[in-house]
């Protein structure tokens, strides 16, 4: 690509951004099977690239040092045969994402504060490849709040050691918006977010559940320091 082409303005680099995101959203979601099949793990250090029109392609990566544009994660495919499809899936998602924002911020670097600001705002407001292709939206991260009511969001550690919320809906008083959480879908029955519902989110695998569904009660969940989800436990028991 000509380095004259390069998108010069925010409106110009997010749309570069927008189309490359629409590529490999593509390739992970519409083409797995002809992306999975291309990612042969007897192959080189094999890449995810998505381009400006909207495609995607599984090659290796730029010969010169360094390259023009900042490289995806090498050797995608190596793990390929080694992991469960849709934790490898996510995992090429996660370092997808990564490279979105590198190459959007490798264009951006001359932009001044403010429009560095407007340009995150902008990609931040879309949801990442990883939530698309676990067919999830985040949910935020809340401060658990006793107000010495029954009605509270309690929060406890995830994996990483970072605070992690299970919404615990009791009454209208401390009830979620509903926008906030109407994309996440029940990791077994692959219901609907509903604000009247206790949810509980797996600390293993980020998935969440209805509690009902997976039989944890608010009350059982108090005394559990780090929930795994029915998949993930059984995972551990086979290994």
């Amino acid at each position: 690509m000509d380095i004259s082409s390069n998108p010069r303005t925010v409106e110009d680099i997010f749309k570069d951004f927008t189309c490359r995101r629409n590529g490999v959203v593509r390739a992970l979601t519409y083409d797995v099977d002809e992306f999975y099949s291309l990612c042969d793990p007897e192959k080189e250090n094999l890449c995810l690239y998505g381009h400006p029109n909207e495609s995607w392609e599984v090659s290796l990566p730029a010969e010169e040092v360094p390259p023009e544009l900042p490289e995806p994660a090498l050797g995608i495919n190596f793990a390929r045969d080694g992991m469960n499809k849709r934790d490898w899936l996510s995992l090429v998602a996660v370092h997808t994402d990564s490279w979105l924002l590198s190459v959007a911020y490798y264009f951006g670097a001359r932009l001044n504060r403010n429009d560095r600001k407007r340009l995150f705002s902008l990609i931040n407001d879309q949801p990442t490849v990883f939530e698309v292709v676990t067919q999830r939206k985040a949910i935020k991260d809340k401060v658990g709040v006793d107000t010495g009511s029954k009605s509270r969001i309690s929060t406890k550690s995830s994996s990483d050691g970072q605070a992690k919320s299970n919404p615990r809906l009791y009454d209208e008083g401390h009830m979620e918006d509903e926008d906030e959480h109407g994309e996440t879908l029940c990791g077994s029955c692959a219901g609907n977010y509903s604000a009247d519902e206790f949810w509980i989110g797996c600390d293993i695998c980020e998935r969440w559940y209805h509690g009902k569904c997976v039989k944890i009660t608010p009350a059982k969940a108090e005394n559990i320091k780090q929930y795994k989800c029915p998949p993930c436990s059984m995972k551990k028991g086979r290994q």
